[in-house]
């Protein structure tokens, strides 16, 4: 019997001994507002509790968004500055997940929802999928993408910050954030059938894989990456741009920036 849990736009199931996460906001193009981020909090803590789950599937509802990223219209009414390292999960950040997690991208992948699929090991894109960091069109900042620094070259890092355009599912195989880009119906079965593979081989033999992968880039590019992160974009979300983006958003108007 499968296990089952639903939050009120979260869901959690587990198959074959891999867990679906589920953001459920279709309508919103699966933003994180409040009650997505609890959801998602709740369910990668209960992955990692759960004994019956040995890897983790991370995806949307729908074929339009995997997640489209922050909710901008409550970032807007909540004056929201810099964001909380704990605003969501990300896993081996802060949150320990030792077990692999796959992102299965239905859709855009759009800031927070590049995020979502970043921290995930694994990625497989349906053919239509897109990724982008699309901070720099609304003014806000970017420091979870620091492990960009090592998992791609470092002018494809550069030129997907500082355009903020998306990549195509197929050019984010090429550079290497994408394992699989799989048609649109099937996603979910080949997302299924690679947890299937790792969830059938040594349970420590598997994790100790993934730990040293992510211990030995590290050691490379050492523990304060991500503080060095945060320094450096505190300034950007303390900024009058950092709240003219979400308001312009919310306004329905092109942004008027002032470089303050």
């Amino acid at each position: 019997m499968a296990e089952r849990w639903q939050h009120e736009v979260v869901h959690y199931e587990v198959r074959e001994q891999v867990a679906w996460l589920t953001i459920d906001r279709p309508e919103a193009r699966n933003a994180l507002n409040q009650a997505v981020r609890e959801g998602l909090w709740d369910g990668a803590r209960r992955f990692v509790a759960d004994d019956s789950a040995a890897v983790l599937v991370l995806t949307g509802t729908g074929d339009t968004a995997f997640c489209a990223g922050g909710d901008l219209k409550e970032m807007a009414a909540t004056g929201l500055q810099v964001p909380p390292v704990d605003w969501i999960p990300q896993f081996g950040r802060n949150i320990t997940v030792d077990k692999p997690t796959i992102a299965a991208v239905n859709g855009v992948a759009y800031a927070g929802g590049f995020a979502l699929a970043q921290m995930c090991d694994l990625c497989v894109a349906a053919q239509h999928a897109r990724f982008a960091i699309s901070e720099m069109k609304v003014g806000r900042g970017a420091p979870w993408a620091a492990p960009l620094a090592w998992m791609i070259p470092p002018r494809v890092a550069l030129e997907i910050l500082l355009t903020a355009e998306p990549l195509s599912a197929e050019r984010a195989r090429e550079v290497g954030l994408v394992n699989q880009v799989v048609a649109t119906a099937d996603l979910a079965y080949h997302a299924q059938a690679l947890g299937r593979t790792i969830a059938s081989n040594a349970p420590l033999s598997v994790r100790a894989a993934k730990k040293m992968v992510y211990e030995v880039a590290e050691a490379v590019r050492g523990p304060e990456a991500f503080a060095l992160a945060e320094r450096i974009w505190e300034p950007v979300y303390l900024s009058e741009d950092a709240q003219e983006g979400p308001r312009s958003f919310a306004e329905k108007r092109p942004p008027r920036w002032r470089g303050r």
